[in-house]
Formats: C-alpha cells, structure tokens, sequence
C-alpha cells in the first residue's frame, strides 16, 4: 500500500465523489475543461452580446441531445419548424427544446430536492403525454423503458427497488456536498441517471438536461453557454456508450473514461460556443 491509499480510502468514506476526482486522468480532464471554459467567458463577445450566445447555445445543445436520441436534424430544421408532434422525431426534438429551456429554471428546485426537480424534466420532456400516469416518476414493476440508445449498451435494466435506492443515494450525496470537481459530479448525475433509467421514457434528454444543470449550479457554466450535448454528438454514440458501460461497470478505470468523455464533450461544446461568438463579432450569426 502506497502513502496515498490511506488518505484516499478516508476520502472515498467522508466524500465519495472527490474521490473519483483524484482518478488516474480525471484531474487532468478536470484542467482542461476549466482551461477551455475560462477562454470561452474571456471572449469579448461575452462582455456584450451573452444573452444572444446563451440562446443560440441552447438551439446547438438540444439539437446534440436530440441526435443522440435518434432525431439528428439539421440546425435550420429546428429553427424552422414549429410544430413538434408530428411524429417521433419530431417529438424527440421537442423534448429536447423544452427540456433545455426548463434546465434553466429548475435550479432553485434541484438545490432543494433533485428528485423533484427530475419529475418536472420528465413531464416536460413528455409535453402531451402528461396525462400518463407514469410520467413524472421512477417506474414501477413490470413498466417499460423506451430507450433504445441506451438499450443498445451491455447494461442490466435495474429493477424499481434498486432505482429507488440509488436515486436516494445520489440525492443524499448532491445535498450533504462535496468538493469534487464540477466536472465530476456533473459526470456522476448524467451516468447514474442513464444507468438507472429510472424513467419509462426520455431517460437520455432528461440525463443530460440535470448534467446541464449541475454545471450551472456549481458555478463551472453560470450562464450555461457550453453545450456538452453538443460534444456527445459528435463523439457519437457508440463511443457514448462505450464510456456509459465504463461508468456502470463500477470500476476505477471505468469510472475515470466516462468522466473523460464527458470532458471531451464538454470541451467540444465550448468549442462550438467559440464559434457562436466568433460568428456574432462577425456579424454572421
């Protein structure tokens, strides 16, 4: 046993997600992601026209988070239409604007109570289908889950009674606090929900949506201009859920890759943020 095993056991017992931020290759993904956010809230174009990246961000994002739930539409699609329901595209599409736009909402609501804050990104995520009622809460026995992305990974389907205590267990770990990297714990809320799918549907959008707003939260992302969503897309999906399998492996190594991909995502998503600024200075968008 090395030195630093036993100040990293007492860590892992005090507060398990600064744990996983001392992983072999998680600082340096941690480095690199706060590097790229800085540079992005440095451009000149942030000082005055924040308002309009924020915007046209949010479009980019929920168009990743639709893609990667099996809708990838062009951009100009979306800013086009107007109508959402016409069919399961089209709907998946609509999740994923409404979702981006409640994000920004629910930060008060996710500081009290994730769970709450969860149940309302289902029932927007699912809109007209808000009658149903296993919308808005963790599944029950014998409920489906709809998600094919997710389905295609080697993941068990956690039965409700283990849904319901991991839920319980990450919300008590979000409100007892921790000094683990925004990153990190943003990286846990997106691989705990995905793996869970505590939900019969939209499981993905809403994932991503809560990752959204722990980057907010925790101050990494305040005006949340950088897009993640936006860099899972481009990885793609299978790399998606190669690192998804990491994360529910439960391992060290497993648990390091799914939070380096979300800071390559991540990183990717300032990139397309850059563009967005770079654009507007030259009057291109």
């Amino acid at each position: 046993m090395n030195a630093a095993q036993p100040a990293a056991q007492e860590l892992s017992a005090t507060d398990p997600l600064a744990a996983l931020g001392i992983l072999p290759g998680v600082p340096e993904a941690v480095d690199a992601v706060r590097r790229a956010v800085d540079a992005v809230y440095g451009h000149r174009v942030m000082r005055r026209r924040s308002d309009e990246v924020t915007a046209e961000v949010a479009l980019r994002g929920a168009r990743g988070s639709a893609a990667l739930a099996g809708a990838d539409w062009p951009l100009e699609e979306l800013r086009r239409r107007s109508d959402f329901s016409a069919d399961e595209q089209a709907r998946t599409v609509g999740a994923a604007l409404r979702l981006t736009a409640e994000a920004g909402q629910l930060l008060g609501v996710w500081r009290r109570s994730p769970l709450q804050a969860l149940a309302r990104l289902h029932l927007v995520a699912a809109g007209g289908a808000a009658a149903n009622a296993a919308v808005g809460r963790p599944r029950l026995a014998g409920e489906p889950v709809d998600e094919p992305l997710v389905g295609a990974a080697e993941l068990d389907l956690p039965k409700p009674p283990e849904v319901t205590a991991r839920l319980d267990g990450l919300t008590a770990l979000l409100l007892a606090g921790t000094s683990a990297p925004a990153l990190v714990v943003a990286a846990v809320v997106h691989g705990e929900l995905l793996s869970l799918r505590p939900f019969g549907s939209f499981n993905g959008p809403v994932a991503r949506a809560a990752e959204r707003i722990v980057l907010v939260g925790t101050g990494l992302d305040p005006k949340s201009i950088c897009p993640a969503e936006v860099g899972y897309a481009e990885l793609g999906a299978a790399a998606y859920l190669t690192a998804l399998e990491g994360y529910a492996s439960g391992t060290a190594e497993g648990m390091a890759e799914w939070i380096g991909h979300c800071g390559r995502a991540l990183e990717l998503g300032v990139r397309e943020s850059v563009a967005v600024c770079e654009a507007l200075q030259r009057g291109a968008a």
